[in-house]
């Protein structure tokens, strides 16, 4: 099942134009098999854990403007202050993805992930409190009326 939810993500990614390249990543990374360069999204699919880490961190291209995609390479928040942190926001658009996609939630919000909270996040996104939903409406991707529904998927 992981494989085709794997399939399923990429397929979405390449859809909404979020570049993703399989390759052989020799270097440690923030998420095991996932590295953030310039926009793109590089996976290892051997070394990837969770296929929902993938729209995560696709999430985070999603929501970066055009200098940021051009300049950050690896960790984002290495970029970022922490008041510029955009962690809820990707955080919601991944969660309207995988409404869109119709995928469980545990396959972004797995166990391993979000320091233990996972399960919490299940629950408030799944009884309709979406933090991080203000930015996604600021940026345009989203209304508050129609969310989970997403008028456009990447940042203009």
């Amino acid at each position: 099942m992981t494989a085709s939810y794997q399939t399923q993500i990429l397929n979405f990614l390449n859809e909404i134009g979020i570049p993703t390249v399989g390759t052989t990543l020799e270097e440690d990374t923030f998420l095991p098999g996932l590295k953030i360069d310039s926009g793109q999204l590089y996976y290892d699919p051997e070394k990837l854990k969770y296929p929902g880490d993938l729209l995560h961190e696709a999430g985070h291209i999603a929501l970066m403007t055009a200098e940021e995609k051009e300049t950050i390479i690896g960790n984002v928040k290495n970029y970022r202050s922490p008041n510029q942190d955009d962690e809820m926001g990707v955080m919601c658009w991944t969660y309207a993805a995988l409404i869109h996609l119709d995928l469980p939630p545990e396959v972004v919000f797995h166990p391993e992930g979000y320091k233990g909270e996972s399960q919490m996040l299940i629950q408030e996104f799944t009884n309709g409190h979406y933090r991080g939903l203000p930015l996604l409406v600021w940026m345009d991707l989203t209304e508050y009326e129609s969310f989970p529904k997403m008028k456009k998927w990447i940042r203009s």
